[in-house]
């Protein structure tokens, strides 16, 4: 197979250069595999199959941090069809991991050649297509940020590869610490920045009235100050509720129980309060949330109600889309 012309240029810590280095590693262990009979030699080539499967790592890091940025660059090829070709791969290992368990030995050879062969087939795209085309449009912050990304995935290789930017002053930081500031790929102009990315209006009222659920929000003085306008609301609501006492929203024989919760919210002894109940032939899950903000004040309640009675009936998984 062809080299990547511009290995040598790129340092150790590249990105493409732990692709490239990951090949060979992968080239080796798809020959073993070849040269190891499963039914004489069945846990070797248990062994090496298992070893080869960790490419799954491979296609983790090109699908999450590579495509994102080569979709920014306008290049959405890799993401449209090469995943598709890793999902055909990955079904190839998922079927020869069933053949090798029931011990299929003559079928298991056959497989193997086939996932082998895919395999090196895509590597020859990446070397040809997918890596010569990214350098040239991703720059050095790009991949700067694709290797940083990199990290919380992990390679193929045994050894954690050399560091990029080969000096780095700074320390590792996790996904969830990371709060670098980007160049956004949409336009923000009517857009409100909340805890984590921008929204208009209108998207936060969509947002709102799609999430199948019903919310309403009382501020830290009781009153009602929002609730969400869903198609399918569990309770009845009207604007005239806005602005209104929530000991006034709720029936009486309800109101000493809401207050309690308003009271043990205020004082900090509690946090959450549940409840579920059997409401016009449908199981209705009710929750309540105190609310406060960053020096624990207390700034209100969310109440939320769900309909889980299709719900509580799943069992099992889906992990297929069943619309047919």
């Amino acid at each position: 197979m062809s080299e990547i012309a511009e290995k040598p240029a790129l340092p150790k810590g590249h990105p493409v250069n732990i692709y490239s280095e990951e090949k060979s590693l992968i080239q080796r262990l798809g020959k073993e595999l070849l040269e190891t009979d499963p039914e004489t030699e069945n846990q070797k080539f248990y062994n090496i199959f298992n070893q080869l499967q960790q490419i799954e790592r491979r296609f983790e890091r090109k699908e999450n941090q590579l495509f994102p940025v080569l979709e920014q660059k306008g290049w959405t090829g890799p993401s449209k069809n090469m995943w598709s070709f890793h999902d055909t791969i990955r079904e190839q290992f998922r079927l020869l991991r069933k053949k090798i368990e029931d011990r299929k030995f003559s079928e298991v050879n056959l497989d193997a050649q086939y996932l082998v062969s895919s395999i090196f087939r895509l590597l020859l795209t990446e070397d040809s297509v997918l890596f010569p085309n990214s350098l040239e449009l991703l720059s050095e912050e790009d991949w700067k940020k694709v290797r940083k990304g990199e990290e919380e995935i992990g390679w193929m290789l045994k050894d954690e590869p050399a560091a990029y930017p080969e000096t780095r002053e700074e320390e590792y930081i996790h996904p969830s610490q990371d709060h670098s500031k980007r160049e956004l790929s949409f336009d923000t102009t009517n857009a409100s920045h909340y805890d984590e990315g921008y929204m208009t209006v209108e998207q936060v009222n969509l947002l709102l009235s799609t999430m199948p659920l019903d919310l309403t929000y009382v501020d830290e003085n009781d009153k009602v100050i929002f609730y969400n306008r869903g198609e399918e609301r569990v309770f009845p609501r009207s604007a005239g509720i806005i602005g209104r006492e929530v000991k006034f929203c709720h029936p009486p024989k309800s109101v000493g129980t809401v207050l309690k919760i308003l009271e043990e919210f205020r004082k900090g002894t509690k946090n959450e309060a549940s409840f579920w109940i059997n409401f016009k032939g449908r199981l209705i899950y009710i929750r309540y949330f105190a609310v406060r903000d960053k020096q624990k004040n207390y700034r209100g309640v969310i109440e939320m109600s769900q309909d889980i009675t299709e719900i509580k009936k799943i069992e099992g998984e889906q992990r297929l889309l069943d619309w047919n």
